[in-house]
């Protein structure tokens, strides 16, 4: 699964490669959730190799969860 996390006034994303896992998906969701309400003051993820990374929850623009199996086109045509 990818996660993508814009960052506010940083023109990069931080992307993030995590298991695929429908419970860690919730687990994920919930955590964000967590920190855009404010509820922490950090966002931490530990990706698919086992690194953490924290986001502070006060920069967070947006979040995209997607899937890691989906095709990655590159070009032009269908």
């Amino acid at each position: 699964m990818d996660l993508r996390i814009g960052v506010t006034q940083s023109p990069r994303e931080i992307s993030i490669e995590l298991a695929d896992d429908d419970a860690l998906r919730d687990d994920v969701k919930a955590r964000v959730e967590a920190a855009l309400s404010g509820a922490v003051d950090t966002l931490w993820i530990t990706d698919k190799r086992g690194r953490d990374v924290a986001v502070p929850s006060q920069k967070i623009a947006y979040v995209e969860i997607g899937s890691s199996g989906i095709d990655r086109r590159i070009g032009f045509g269908g």
